[in-house]
């Protein structure tokens, strides 16, 4: 193809123009990095499991027909129920009854208690959740059998770990912690309830706490983690009694950390107010590449119960 030398010149300076442009007006791949999605209910305490869920594409977005589902709420205290140690019975019975609305074929609610498993069934009146005892069953950790070790290749403090057998017998697994705050670490909420579902929990207190937790989370990973924040225990945490605060919220999402540095916001802990940033074990999960944790690179969708 014969070309003059003016159209020559022409090629040469377009091609010397593009490459001085930024590279991805070329790129076929996006760059664009999705924010995670945050549903945050207020109002009426029965409906708010329901409404957080439908602002992040509702049940049916996480869980199938026919699927086996694993619940862990925060059931290891023998406290009042009221005071915020414990998740809260009717958030835990209407996450179960959105699971069977859905068809889960079995809801499985665990946790390993720290004290007497009778007094915490009492305390924490559990057994209201049980609303299909042929499709709901309460499975109280207590022996070292029910447990099964995996390695973590990617920890630093835990390079193995003992985790409850049930979780690879199900197909979804939903954190339903309650929003409190704790002796060690500031609060507790769902990267730190995941400890309810290792066996030697007093091993964590032995190295690096809140590096510990960050990584219980690159190996128990939630599908879905859902914070009861509607009586908040400020201060006397974990187990109570403390300052007790009515918010009536319920957060959800899939992005642990998300969830959890938002609910770090909700309320004052010790009368201080903290960030994310400023929970050492968050900020280790954070760090490990888990999820996000400024609250300005969320899609925080509030909703009225």
């Amino acid at each position: 193809m014969n070309i003059s030398r003016r159209d020559f010149l022409k090629i040469g300076i377009g091609l010397a123009v593009s490459s001085l442009l930024p590279k991805n007006i070329f790129s076929t791949e996006s760059t664009v990095i999705e924010r995670p999605i945050i549903g945050v209910a207020r109002g009426e305490k029965k409906y708010l499991v329901k409404s957080a869920l439908d602002a992040i594409g509702g049940i049916e977005k996480f869980i199938k027909p026919g699927e086996r589902v694993l619940l862990k709420p925060n059931i290891s205290f023998a406290a009042n129920a009221e005071c915020g140690a414990t998740t809260s019975v009717e958030i835990i019975k209407q996450v179960v009854e959105l699971c069977l609305k859905q068809g889960a074929s079995r809801v499985i609610i665990v946790d390993y208690p720290l004290a007497n498993p009778d007094l915490c069934i009492e305390r924490t009146r559990i057994k209201e959740a049980i609303i299909d005892p042929d499709k709901v069953i309460l499975l109280l950790l207590s022996k070292e059998r029910q447990f099964v070790d995996i390695e973590n290749p990617n920890g630093k403090e835990l390079k193995n770990v003992k985790i409850a057998k049930e979780l690879q017998k199900v197909d979804k697994f939903i954190n339903l912690p309650t929003a409190k705050s704790h002796s060690a670490t500031g609060v507790s909420l769902g990267i730190k309830n995941l400890m309810g579902l290792i066996w030697d929990r007093s091993y964590l207190h032995r190295i690096d706490l809140h590096r510990a937790i960050a990584e219980l989370a690159l190996v128990i990973k939630p599908d879905l983690t859902i914070i009861d924040a509607t009586r908040v225990l400020t201060s006397g945490g974990p187990g109570g009694p403390g300052k007790t605060v009515l918010l009536n919220t319920v957060i959800a999402g899939t992005d642990i950390v998300a969830v959890d540095s938002y609910a770090v916001g909700l309320s004052q802990w010790y009368n201080k107010s903290f960030t994310g940033r400023n929970v050492k074990y968050i900020l280790e999960a954070y760090n490990l590449g888990l999820g996000e944790i400024d609250r300005e690179k969320m899609q925080i969708r509030e909703v009225k119960a």
